[in-house]
């Protein structure tokens, strides 16, 4: 393919509201270009990496025995109201309505629609177990997209489903899913891992995100030498063990003036404390009814694992209304001490860490007050201590007993065992071995095939641009001709060199514009194709060519003989 039939406007420099570094180089290499918030097309160049990424999940589903569908992006509101998702999916779910006034949503996901097909199908034992995938649009209504194609409201993915008559049947199709997944990153040439995760809005028994490691990718990994490895959302937390309380030690409670303290940092510095003697109160509501979770002041609450652990569908922050009729204090400054008194039916759960707070610090219950000498085993009356903490630093595993390691990860893949939660909310059953209706056991199991193009750019890049893996690259050869249009010369060898190696499989991108040497080389850079041969005025007339491999700092001289075989044996091809 010759550059100057081919589209790819590069930049010089990226758009300021590019927000991170796969963004910047996409932009700038001519692979997207933004139409609206969370909104991209794709140009030539990343449509051929989107294409090549589909193509090897393709090959990898279909060796795993799935098959591969399509369904409409237009999905019936009633799908939605039969699994209790139309209301409980959140914001992000955008709803419209046709012009009889039927409701409708535009799919995040498929579960509804997949489950709704093949409840109309399979009835029996004899027809299960089945897996079923389809490429397609999705769209998700987030409030702040951000990272370009990362969290972009409409995105492309690869979503599977399947639908199995037994416990052992549906593991086996989780199993299979996850050996195809890392079959799948091995191929696109990623340093990844598999962790556990949570199964968030989509539900289910348990899940693995699958992260290409990246030090600035948007999640943490917390990683043992055991080999668990989970998303800090996910991370279970030992508990640490803590002294019997020594009575001698305990101080009684004072209330103290705070005025203008409301942040922890601020009532840490005003009492001269450190904030692992805080008691963090903080109310939510999960479905519909209040619930009271208490952290360390220097630890972060892991809402999905206070979520799995209430087992509630919706947990939101209570308002700031809600906050001052429970507590009957302002924000920042209520404390659990003589709440339970107050409200018996109220649950109260604590982190296991705040066990072990002794004399600390907690709001007074009062605007601009709060209590010292607060230990809550002896003054707050919890329900339960429990693991509610996000993994942080000196976290220890209670898998192995050492400390947690952290790295940063980016999910590009996620699998989920669901269990029967859609099977059942909409009655797809099959008869059993005793003509007994049971409920279909569900996985599924999805990859965000845009995603997997920016974090193989976060994953491998240098200052001049991206650094493709080859199984992804676009083309697998710049062929950069300097003088193409002013030395027959130069023109005969680089057509010939192109002509030779397409002949042998090879993608060639054959750079023919009439611009100066460096622009083309800073272009092919920023591009990153994997290798690169030059053939130049300079070159040809001592009957060679320069390559270069993308990562290679210099450039070595090749016999324009020996080149078309060189170039296949550095490719493999």
């Amino acid at each position: 393919m010759k550059l100057s039939n081919y589209y790819i406007p590069t930049l010089k420099e990226a758009p300021k509201d590019a927000d991170n570094l796969s963004a910047k180089l996409m932009i700038r290499a001519g692979l997207v270009r933004k139409l609206g918030s969370g909104l991209y097309e794709w140009l030539p160049l990343g449509f051929k990496v989107l294409k090549k990424v589909e193509q090897i999940i393709r090959e990898e589903m279909n060796r795993a025995g799935a098959n591969e569908i399509w369904m409409p992006i237009i999905q019936p509101k009633e799908l939605w109201e039969e699994s209790g998702r139309w209301e409980h999916f959140g914001d992000q779910l955008l709803k419209l309505e046709d012009r009889k006034g039927a409701g409708f949503c535009v799919s995040p996901t498929a579960e509804e629609e997949v489950t709704d097909l093949v409840r109309k199908d399979l009835s029996s034992y004899k027809q299960l177990p089945v897996c079923l995938y389809q490429f397609g649009t999705k769209f998700r209504d987030e409030i702040r997209p951000r990272f370009g194609v990362m969290r972009s409201r409409e995105f492309y993915m690869k979503d599977a489903y399947s639908f199995a008559a037994t416990d052992a049947q549906a593991d086996d199709w989780y199993q299979q899913m996850y050996d195809a997944y890392q079959r799948i990153f091995t191929r696109c040439g990623f340093k990844f891992k598999a962790v556990e995760a949570d199964t968030g809005a989509i539900g289910g028994n348990f899940s693995h995100e699958f992260m290409v490691l990246a030090d600035n990718g948007e999640d943490a990994i917390a990683d043992s030498d055991c080999g668990y490895a989970a998303n800090t959302e996910k991370a279970a937390v030992k508990c640490p063990e803590f002294p019997p309380l020594n009575e001698d030690e305990l101080l009684p409670m004072e209330k103290v003036d705070t005025p203008k303290a409301y942040t922890i940092e601020d009532v840490a510095d005003m009492l001269k404390v450190p904030t692992s003697k805080l008691i963090k109160l903080l109310l939510f509501m999960a479905d519909g009814k209040p619930v009271v979770a208490l952290m360390r002041g220097d630890h972060e609450l892991n809402e999905p694992k206070f979520r799995a652990f209430l087992k509630c569908t919706e947990l939101v922050k209570a308002d700031e209304e809600t906050y001052t009729k429970i507590t009957g204090s302002f924000v920042g400054f209520a404390g659990a001490q003589g709440l339970k008194e107050k409200h018996p039916e109220l649950p109260i759960y604590a982190d296991n860490y705040v066990k072990g707070v002794i004399n600390g610090v907690s709001g007074g219950n009062e605007k601009d007050v709060h209590t010292k000498n607060v230990t809550p085993l002896r003054d707050i009356k919890v329900d339960e201590y429990c693991d509610l903490k996000i993994a942080s630093a000196g976290d220890i595993c209670p898998h192995c007993g050492k400390p947690f390691t952290f790295t940063r990860g980016i999910e590009v893949g996620h699998v989920f065992k669901l269990g029967t939660k859609y099977s059942k909310a909409m009655n797809a059953t099959f008869l059993d071995e005793t003509q007994k209706a049971q409920p279909m056991i569900m996985g599924c199991y999805g990859i965000g095939v845009g995603r997997v193009v920016a974090a193989a750019i976060e994953q491998s890049h240098d200052d001049n641009g991206i650094i493709w893996p080859a199984p992804l690259a676009p083309f697998d050869v710049a062929l950069v001709a300097i003088d193409y249009h002013s030395n027959p010369e130069v023109k005969k060898h680089a057509d010939e060199i192109c002509a030779a190696l397409e002949a042998k499989g090879l993608d060639v991108l054959l750079d023919d514009r009439d611009e100066r040497a460096g622009i083309k080389f800073k272009d092919m850079d920023l591009i990153g194709l994997p290798y690169r041969l030059v053939v130049s005025s300079r070159t040809v007339k001592d009957g060679q060519c320069e390559y270069k491999k993308r990562t290679d700092k210099e450039a070595v001289r090749w016999n324009l003989s020996e080149a078309v075989e060189k170039i296949l044996a550095a490719t493999g091809k």
